[in-house]
């Protein structure tokens, strides 16, 4: 097989692998698809609620380490479930799980090492109105 053939061929194997599928898909598309506004979220343990004004669901990834450029891992990613496991170097780690109720309740599981102490998050979220400026 002459050189010619040879790259053409890797080359449009190596296309093939960079493209998405027709019809594919963007990674956690579940979370855009969240209704942005002022949300609630309940701790199920009843310790307490908090509100987050969330304009974009993947918010909602990190929230024991907002704020904080952290490197992720995608574990599960399902039109209503997601898993996304995270690093933040020297900060702390998590893992956490959002289950899509509709897209304006959902129930979240996360847990990991926040200031070199464990923590377990699990809550109901609900979008409860418009954010406060």
């Amino acid at each position: 097989m002459s050189k010619f053939a040879l790259a053409m061929l890797f080359g449009g194997a190596s296309l093939a692998v960079a493209l998405p599928a027709y019809g594919e898909r963007n990674s956690l598309s579940m979370l855009d698809h969240l209704d942005s506004g002022d949300w609630e979220l309940r701790q199920r343990d009843g310790a307490g609620q908090s509100n987050i004004c969330l304009d974009n669901g993947r918010k909602l990834i990190q929230l024991r380490h907002q704020g904080l450029n952290c490197s992720t891992v995608i574990v599960e990613d399902t039109p209503n479930e997601v898993t996304v496991q995270y690093t933040c170097r020297g900060q702390g780690y998590g893992r956490t799980h959002i289950r899509r109720e509709t897209d304006g309740l959902i129930q979240i599981d996360s847990q990991g090492i926040v200031d070199g102490r464990p923590f377990v998050y699990a809550a109901e979220g609900r979008r409860v109105g418009n954010c406060r400026s």
